[in-house]
Parts: structure tokens; C-alpha cells; sequence
């Protein structure tokens, strides 16, 4: 039984039909249709395969460059046609684009697989072994069976060495573990057999091609105006912000959300493990990525590094990808204290919870050094209803008066209601307490300034402005003349 049939448009040539079925399984088919290319045909690809080959000269820094890859990729598409269209002339042109895209997909990427990794539907493409059909994670229906099988293990292997390669390092029998990311800023791990018994591993982690915004947050109903509106008072004035969730719940493209709410003319520096952030591009940020050592043990370069180093970076903002060890929440809580301003995520399903993370081991944060931290914000995953909404927002109170009787408690601001709606909790104790005391505004001025900010929101939600440079060019003009934008929106 045919569930749903859609188009995914391969490298802008070739449109492929993909049709998701319910048959016998006990899961739904992802069903790739194509043309089978004969024998003699995949011999004639070979042929311009080594003509192509030939032609290219690649430097490794090259091949980091997106913009050159996809420069390369053009090149190698008129390449192919002109060569497919020689050797047959009489060919019919919708099967050239499909011998070319043949041929783009096997030596620029990733054979069968690049199919699945161009369909804007999923969210993840798995190879478990060679002995069973690739898995893909469907935003709509979940895990999914396909009829693209990886024809053997040396192949799984080839692949993870491609990937491997293009970022500068390697897997191996030695070294059987992969972490790392495609040209496209996907996420891909891969491991090697005997450590995984069934056979070679290859899991990628798909990321949206254009950067969420804050309106498509609001426009889904992730966010309200209102919330929007006071964390973006909150980032004006240089608070400090965790912003922790499940794993998949959304943290990491809240966190992208929010920065376009930085100014302008502020230094940000971020610090990650795989370059997922994505700002807009006249922000002065200067986005710092670790290294894996070589083969020989070198060259290593941890997240603690980056973040001691960025403290020498004149930062005004430092934005942390993600905090798992003690050392690097000391770091980053000494950089709060010294008066930088930190964003960074954490794994935690509520804000209790994430206070009892960062106080007790591994992480072990003591609680005078907690109280730099003004807020928390929680992401929720509800994975029945397929949907993702911010769960909490709290603001964490310092108590006591002495060091023996020192400590925090946390002040729920806004919840989310068990009907899916978010809803204000309790008035801000700490976030208008210091606003108060470090920009002089009274209670009713921060209400009002919430307000003004929320008709900004209001107006790129009504004009439908989803493109980060373009939402981030809107708050850097509130910023720039925050009268004379008001008047133009009304106007």
C-alpha cells in the first residue's frame, strides 16, 4: 500500500521518485526507483570516469571548501555530458542526466547513499552492515527500511575513508572509530568491524541546508513571541544561558536561533566539536572547530584547549557547542565570572536537573561558581507527536548570605502546559534584578522594551523573513535605530 510518493531533485539534474509502501514488513519501505544501468553502460561510465580523473587537480584544503566542492561538482557536470554525449551521441537526455549523476555521485560522494542524504525529509541515513538494507530516519514516519543495500563490507569501509580523508584524518583497523562531518555539515560517525560484530558501520546525521530562524521556531509554535522576546532581552544585555533538552530534542538549533539576537559589533567566538552553527554573515564571529590526533598521536586539539585559548581571543560572547566534562565547565564558568558572555548546551531533560548535572560528578561545578549563570532554557521532543517546544525556561537565584550557607535555587518562568501550550509560571526575581542594577531600567521599561521586541518578532513572522542573514539584518537595524525601524513597521 502506497503511503506517500514525492520527488527529490539529485544535484539539480536528476529528479528521483521515492515511494514510501507498506507491504509485509513490520516497518515502511523507503523505495528509491531508478533506471538500472546495464554492464556495458557501467563500463562506459568507467572510461569517463578515468577521462574525468585525469582533468582534476585537488589540493586537500580544497576539498574543505564547500564553495570549491561545489565548484568542482559543476565542472564535473559538463565534463560528463559533453564526454557521455560523444561517446553516444544518439543517448536520450533525461538517461545522460542519470549516467551523469551516476558518475557525480560516485566520485564526489557517496554512491547509492547520496539519494537519502539529499532528501530534505530525513533526519538520519544508517548503514549497519552490507549484510542488511540501509536504514533512514523519516521526520514523518520514523526509522524506515530502504531498498538500498551497500553491496559489500569493503565498500562501508571505502566510504568511512572517504569521509575520514576529506577532513584530514583516518579509520582504520587500529584506529576503527570515525567521528567527523561531510562537506554539507552533516554529522557522521562510522566504525569498523571486529568493533561492531555485525559488520562496518556508517551513521549520518542530516542538518537542515538553511539555518532555523527564530521565525520558523515561532511559526511551528516551538517558541512564543513572548519567550522569544525575553531571551532576546536577556542575550541584549549579556546574561548567561544554558540551553539543554534530550538528545535530538533541538537544543543546538535553538541555540543557532537565538545568536542572530547578538549585536553587531560584538566579538563572538564559538567553540565546537563539528561545525554546526550557523550565523549570519556579517556577524564578527570567528567559529573554532577541535582536531582529532594523527595516526602518530599528535596534533590533538581539545575543546578545553579552544576554550582556554578563546579567552585570549578578545571575546564579548563565547558560544560552547557542548559541555560533558568538569574541566571544560570550569573553564566556561571562569569565563562568566571574568565578565564574558556564555551560551552553550548540555544534556538535561529538565532545569533541575541540569543544576544537579553541573553540581555533582562528572562535571562537579561548585555552587558559588553556578551563580553566574542567570538562565536555563530546556528543549522537549514529544516523539509521539513528532513535534519539538521549549519545555522550561528557569532563572537560577543565588541564596545565602554566607560561604557556609551559600547556594542557588531555580525560579520557573515560562512551562510548557501538558496541552502543548507555553505558558508564564512565575515573575523574574534574578533576570530583572540584575537588569535593574546593570542597565538602570525600571520594571515597567523592561516590559516595555520586551514589548517593542516583540513587535519586531510579530513583523518578521507576518512577512514570512526566514533567511538568517535576512532576520539578523533586521535586529542589527533595531539595534542601529530602534525608533526609526518601530515607525517603519508601523508605517
Amino acid at each position: 500500500m502506497l503511503v506517500e510518493k514525492y520527488v527529490v531533485n539529485l544535484h539539480g539534474i536528476n529528479p528521483v521518485e521515492i515511494e514510501l509502501v507498506k507491504g509485509e514488513d513490520l516497518v515502511i519501505l523507503y523505495k528509491v526507483k531508478g533506471k538500472e544501468i546495464s554492464p556495458t553502460t557501467n563500463l562506459l561510465l568507467l572510461d569517463v570516469r578515468d577521462e574525468l580523473l585525469k582533468d582534476v587537480k585537488v589540493g586537500i584544503t580544497e576539498l574543505f571548501d564547500p564553495a570549491f566542492v561545489g565548484k568542482m561538482q559543476e565542472e564535473f557536470t559538463k565534463k560528463a555530458d559533453k564526454l557521455i554525449s560523444t561517446k553516444l551521441p544518439a543517448i536520450n537526455k533525461q538517461i545522460k542526466n542519470i549516467l551523469v549523476c551516476d558518475l557525480i555521485c560516485s566520485m564526489l560522494g557517496l554512491g547509492d547513499l547520496e539519494v537519502p542524504l539529499n532528501d530534505p525529509n530525513l533526519e538520519e541515513v544508517v548503514v549497519n552492515t552490507s549484510k542488511e538494507p540501509v536504514w533512514v530516519y523519516h521526520k514523518k514516519y520514523g526509522w524506515l527500511k530502504t531498498n538500498i543495500t551497500v553491496p559489500n563490507e569493503r565498500d562501508i569501509q571505502n566510504y568511512a575513508g572517504i569521509i575520514a580523508r576529506r577532513i584530514g584524518r583516518q579509520i582504520t583497523t587500529l584506529n576503527p572509530l570515525l567521528d567527523a562531518h561531510l562537506i554539507s555539515g552533516d554529522r557522521a560517525n562510522a566504525t569498523l568491524a571486529p568493533i561492531s560484530t555485525k559488520g562496518n558501520t556508517i551513521t549520518i546525521r542530516k542538518f537542515r541546508r538553511e539555518p532555523w530562524t527564530i521565525t520558523d521556531f515561532i511559526e511551528n509554535n516551538t517558541i512564543t513571541f513572548e519567550v522569544a522576546a525575553f531571551l532576546w532581552m536577556a542575550i541584549e544585555y549579556e546574561l548567561n544561558m544554558i540551553i539543554a533538552g534530550g538528545t535530538s530534542s533541538g537544543k543546538t538549533a535553538l541555540l543557532n536561533t537565538l545568536m542572530p539576537f547578538i549585536q553587531p559589533n560584538h566579538r563572538v567566538v564559538s567553540i565546537e566539536d563539528t561545525r554546526e552553527l550557523q550565523l549570519p554573515n556579517f556577524l564578527h564571529w570567528v567559529p573554532l572547530t577541535t582536531r582529532e590526533a594523527n595516526p602518530e598521536g599528535k596534533g590533538e586539539v581539545k575543546m578545553l584547549d579552544l576554550m582556554i585559548n578563546s579567552l585570549r581571543m578578545r571575546p564579548d560572547r563565547i558560544i560552547v557547542g557542548e559541555i560533558r566534562r568538569g574541566d571544560q565547565a570550569e573553564v566556561l564558568f571562569e569565563a562568566m565570572h571574568t565578565g564574558h558572555s556564555v551560551y552553550a548546551t548540555l544534556h538535561a531533560d529538565t532545569a533541575d536537573q541540569v543544576v544537579r548535572r553541573m553540581t555533582n560528578p562528572p562535571i562537579n561545578i561548585p555552587d558559588v561558581m553556578l551563580e553566574a549563570l542567570h538562565l536555563i532554557v530546556v528543549q522537549h521532543r514529544d516523539r509521539r507527536k513528532g513535534i519539538r517546544r521549549i519545555y522550561q525556561v528557569a532563572e537560577i537565584i543565588p541564596v545565602g548570605e554566607s560561604s557556609s550557607q551559600v547556594g542557588t535555587k531555580l525560579n520557573i518562568l515560562y512551562r510548557l502546559r501538558p496541552d502543548g501550550n507555553i505558558v508564564s509560571h512565575d515573575p523574574s526575581v534574578r533576570v530583572f534584578d540584575t537588569l535593574r542594577m546593570h542597565t538602570g531600567m525600571t520594571d515597567k521599561e523592561m516590559l516595555k522594551n520586551i514589548e517593542e521586541k516583540m513587535y519586531v518578532l510579530e513583523h518578521l513572522a507576518k512577512k514570512g523573513v526566514y533567511d538568517v542573514n535576512k532576520v539578523g539584518k533586521l535586529i542589527a537595524e533595531y539595534y542601529s535605530d530602534k525608533e526609526k525601524l518601530l515607525k517603519n513597521i508601523k508605517r
